[in-house]
């Protein structure tokens, strides 16, 4: 529950750090050999792909905000997919995916909507907040819910998306151990391919929400710092 200390979650989002330290360490030493590796293929892939989105949306102005948005992007998309890893079956007190946690995807969202207000300001100074007051000030206190929104569509699309996901995986997992029988058919046998699946989907669904996440950061900034017309 919001506001509660989650222990799983504190500790699953650090082993998820510690993850990604030793694969950009591994990434990096790749580089010591003059052949450009499989792996700095796809890395450089990735990263070129949220560059390229950033540049597209934000124009030249965008160029400081790259190693954020690529640090956002993978970050986000191995906490997705932590999830798939099956440390609470076995009993392990860690496990899940983080985003999954209310605790973790609304500091993110509450970052991005700092970091856009602060870049916000330092580039236009008070004359941000006239974007609050258009097309006429009477729509004042609707272009305010308007702004206080922007976080909420960012972390209850993440959160609900990789929430439901794992409580489907759940669901289907309670029903496969608790030997669930309709007449002669034996449900519980009849569903055991089913979470392979749903692990599919989850990750397609971790892999496009890292994504979403990410454009929705890249297109709100660049309304923020747009120039009036």
């Amino acid at each position: 529950m919001l506001g509660q200390v989650h222990a799983d979650t504190i500790m699953t989002t650090w082993l998820v750090m510690l993850v990604a330290l030793i694969f950009f360490a591994w990434i990096g030493a790749s580089y010591r050999s003059p052949r450009v590796s499989k792996r700095q293929a796809v890395v450089e892939g990735v990263m070129n792909f949220i560059a390229d989105l950033a540049h597209g949306v934000l124009g030249p102005e965008g160029e400081p905000f790259v190693p954020f948005f690529v640090a956002l992007f993978i970050f986000i998309f191995l906490l997705n997919q932590f999830g798939m890893l099956p440390f609470k079956v076995m009993g392990l007190p860690f496990g899940g995916s983080p985003t999954s946690d209310l605790n973790t995807v609304l500091p993110y969202a509450l970052t991005v909507f700092l970091l856009i207000q602060i870049v916000a300001f330092r580039k236009k100074g008070p004359a941000y907040l006239k974007h609050l007051f258009k097309p006429f000030p009477a729509l004042f206190p609707l272009n305010v819910i308007d702004e206080v929104l922007r976080p909420t569509t960012l972390f209850a699309r993440l959160f609900f998306n990789i929430f439901v996901g794992e409580l489907l995986f759940i669901i289907i997992a309670s029903i496969i151990t608790a030997k669930v029988m309709l007449g002669p058919v034996n449900l519980s046998l009849a569903v055991t391919v089913v979470p392979f699946f749903i692990q599919f989907f989850n990750f397609f669904v971790g892999t496009v929400q890292a994504f979403v996440f990410t454009l929705l950061a890249i297109v709100y900034l660049s309304l923020a710092i747009a120039q009036d017309h």
